[in-house]
């Protein structure tokens, strides 16, 4: 959800070494993967410890997760358990399905605080604009999502869902969902296998024929494209909701190889606004709280990346306390963190003095081993970015590094002369593996990807040819109508001689395209 994207090309990904585990679509999926290695193969090493935990530890990542019920201590495969639902329904693959009940009431929770997207199911569920729609998902699956699965199935929609990270799911929650009779494969902790055999098991199933795609990344694209050419060609369409989704989409689109149209909802200005900037200026200090128990005053800080995301972290930690640095190459970027108050520096700079390093820029090696080499003892890492690309942690996979497990997503890495540097979630979207985000916020994503799905699908032949479109500007209007009520919000109404003054329609869209919120 909150992320920024990655400049990762699909036809050029790097290759990386077996116990390196990354969101990014670095395996192909048109290959056959011949053997599994397991996400906890560095434990195995010499130079890895690992402390006893106790179940408040293991589990202090996520308020929003049943004590116990997410643990990653548990080495038995959920791909070699076979499970069923109280019905009967096997077509699954989630951690442990008797977990069902305390998933529903997380999705029960979520549903108090989503209005929009709540809204929507009831004002659209007669007329089933969904119909016949065949959905593949591939985003984050928490309490959130689970809404909005079960609004694309009251619209009318089939639907078939994966992880687009292996660290942020809600075992519980796609236990209920498995109950509730929805295939859903995915679990807290997969390996890399895992994570595209997921994904393939929701695009490749007997009588299924897909025919949209919602995204968080690209990779159930990726996999479609690269192993299912043909049925691919029958997609309608895809919706896509981060910058490193939509980033390969472009590249595709400039390549002639996206065969369909998509829709970017990364840049609704609903989108944009809401889940990356107010959502992470929430959610950075929640993960770094439940993850350090840190005391904020007086820290300083750098901030990698001062977009949307960046933003938001930085708004958060400023009023906080923490002295914030903001690393940038865009010069617009750069001096508005300078009209906001923040120094501007290069990352060599303040490397050695800094507390904490949070990256939020989409690129790959932002934060190296040399600069992990220079940071001083106690210094926090962590990336708020989509792929775990930021931080180069496999640099620091070598034999004259101990990594120490401290909590879950929470490893010491210990260099020889004593000093400790803390990284959390091995670099991965540390709001996502390490909390929960507002439902709040995440209703106005959801509502806005229902609402790109239900147009595409609608569309007549020929109304969107094959490449990259925005969200229609009325319809990032009525996404932020539906959530207006629970302000008690009141909108003004244009007159007749205003609106023709401005020469708007009274109804909308208020502002242009090229306009700037």
């Amino acid at each position: 959800m909150a992320e920024a994207g990655d400049g990762n090309i699909l036809n050029s990904q790097p290759k990386c070494s077996p116990t390196a585990i990354t969101d990014a679509p670095i395996t192909d999926p048109g290959s056959t993967i011949k053997e599994s290695k397991s996400a906890a193969a560095l434990k195995k090493s010499s130079r890895y410890r690992s402390r006893s935990l106790s179940a408040s530890s293991n589990d202090s990542y996520s308020s929003a997760s049943y004590t116990g019920s997410s643990s990653d201590e548990d080495d038995v495969s959920p791909r070699e358990k076979l499970q069923k639902s109280s019905s009967g329904f096997s077509d699954f693959c989630v951690k442990n399905i008797s977990q069902h009940a305390f998933g529903r009431r997380e999705i029960e929770i979520a549903e108090q605080e989503m209005p929009g997207i709540m809204a929507l199911r009831r004002r659209a569920g007669d007329d089933k604009p969904l119909k016949s729609a065949k959905i593949v998902g591939c985003t984050h699956i928490n309490a959130q999502t689970a809404v909005l699965v079960e609004t694309l199935v009251e619209l009318g929609a089939q639907v078939r869902w994966a992880a687009c990270n292996i660290y942020s799911t809600q075992n519980e929650v796609a236990a209920a969902l498995a109950e509730a009779g929805y295939p859903v494969f995915a679990w807290r902790g997969e390996t890399e296998e895992d994570f595209w055999w997921c994904i393939d098991k929701c695009v490749n199933a007997e009588g299924w024929q897909p025919n949209m795609i919602l995204d968080d990344g690209g990779d159930a694209t990726h996999l479609m494209l690269k192993k299912y050419p043909a049925m691919f060609k029958m997609i309608k369409g895809i919706v896509e909701e981060s910058v490193t989704g939509v980033h390969r989409l472009y590249q595709l689109s400039k390549a002639g190889k996206l065969s369909v149209p998509a829709m970017n909802v990364n840049d609704s200005v609903t989108k944009t606004k809401f889940d990356n900037l107010y959502s992470c200026r929430e959610s950075i200090i929640d993960s770094l709280k439940r993850t350090t128990d840190m005391m904020f005053g007086g820290k300083q800080v750098v901030l990698c990346g001062y977009g949307e995301v960046g933003k938001g972290c930085c708004q958060a930690l400023k009023g906080l306390g923490c002295v914030v640095y903001v690393t940038e190459i865009d010069p617009i970027c750069a001096i508005q963190a300078c009209m906001d108050g923040f120094r501007v520096v290069k990352l060599n700079e303040v490397v050695r003095n800094v507390d904490i390093v949070v990256t939020a820029t989409g690129n790959k090696n932002v934060v190296t081993r040399e600069h992990m080499d220079k940071m001083k003892s106690g210094c926090v890492i962590c990336n708020m970015g989509h792929s775990n690309t930021e931080i180069d942690v496999n640099s620091l996979r070598t034999p004259d590094l101990t990594w120490e497990k401290v909590r879950s997503q929470v490893d010491h890495v210990i260099w020889p002369d004593g000093k400790r540097i803390v990284l959390l979630a091995e670099g991965r979207l540390v709001n996502l593996s390490c909390s929960s985000l507002p439902s709040f916020v995440v209703s106005i994503t959801a509502a806005t990807q229902a609402l790109a799905l239900i147009e595409l699908f609608n569309a007549p032949h020929g109304r969107y040819k094959s490449d990259v479109y925005l969200l229609p500007k009325k319809m990032d209007e009525y996404v932020a109508s539906l959530h207006l009520p629970t302000f008690d919000a009141h909108l003004t109404e244009l007159s007749d001689e205003q609106a023709k003054y401005m020469g708007l329609n009274k109804a909308g869209p208020f502002k242009p395209n090229y306009y700037r919120y």
